[in-house]
């Protein structure tokens, strides 16, 4: 069903902050505002992949997912609604602001909004970096990877692989956490779900750059800055994905790294891991509570 996570969406009573966040930190690109004031940002030649709302908490308010045109999106709103979730079309002026042809969304058993969309609107060779770097891994792996916080990893599971059709690459257990990896191209993960009992949020946004240099730079700069690491400069042990986490203005943090495993996206056989890293991506003395997790209503833990 899915191809790629395409877009996504917070609010936050610190956007425009991100108007000099996101391009002399992350080095994306400033598109033009919304339409309610917000920040858009660009990493790639499409219009705007990161949006982040005016608000007045942090919060996720969408992830939007690609899938194969107009007869995925329908075969998609049909096989959702058979199983029994409620499924809206975005309107003219919704999928404008989203600048593409055609969208449905849904919220799931957690709270969290997807967007289901085709036709994202593209400019070809107007990609702009906010400050110099080689540019950001994405075409068909799509922007990044995403992960949520869950309250239950068996139902979340159940939901985005079953329903949404996202397939396992791996997990993690690790200090007292156990996570879990989803692709749904050759990107070692597009998701991921971390459990935490009777809670539900939102960790972090990935960014892989062309360029091992380009995330050197940017990590010169958040020490710079003195800007709040989450983790320090490291290698992970699964997607050997060579980054680091720097916490953004909006409570959640970036993953900035180069160099990600890619997958055989219909032959990949699960593992395990009882790490997070191979090395660094150590967190500081004194670490940084999640930004966006609240209390799941109903969870009896």
């Amino acid at each position: 069903m899915i191809q790629a996570l395409s877009y996504i969406g917070f609010i936050s009573p610190a956007a425009k902050e991100w108007e000099t966040f996101g391009p002399e930190i992350l080095g994306a690109e400033l598109a033009g505002p919304g339409p309610d004031g917000s920040v858009r940002l660009r990493v790639d030649e499409a219009a705007h992949r990161i949006s982040i709302h005016p608000g007045d908490h942090d919060d996720l308010a969408y992830l939007g997912w690609a899938v194969d045109g107009p007869r995925a999106l329908a075969e998609a709103k049909a096989r959702l609604s058979d199983l029994g979730v409620t499924v809206q079309q975005g309107d003219s002026e919704l999928t404008t602001e989203r600048a593409v042809v055609e969208l449905a969304w849904f919220v799931d058993l957690f709270g969290f909004r997807h967007e289901l969309s085709w036709g994202q609107r593209t400019v070809p060779a107007s990609f702009r970096p906010g400050r110099p770097m080689s540019g950001f891994v994405t075409g068909a792996q799509g922007l990044g990877h995403a992960v949520l916080v869950v309250p239950s990893l068996a139902d979340a599971e159940a939901f985005y692989c079953e329903v949404m059709g996202f397939r396992l690459s791996d997990q993690i257990n690790a200090q007292g956490m156990t996570i879990r990896f989803y692709h749904c191209n050759t990107r070692h993960h597009s998701l991921a779900l971390a459990e935490v009992p009777g809670v539900v949020g939102y960790h972090h946004l990935m960014l892989e750059t062309a360029s091992l240099d380009d995330v050197g730079t940017a990590y010169d700069e958040v020490l710079k800055r003195e800007i709040p690491l989450a983790m320090t400069l490291g290698r992970h042990v699964n997607d050997l994905m060579t980054s680091f986490y720097v916490r953004t203005p909006s409570g959640f943090e970036i993953e900035y790294g180069h160099g990600g495993l890619q997958v055989d996206d219909t032959a990949t056989t699960p593992r395990a891991y009882d790490s997070f890293s191979i090395w660094g991506h150590h967190p500081p003395a004194e670490p940084l509570l999640p930004g966006i997790a609240r209390p799941f209503p109903g969870d009896d833990q």
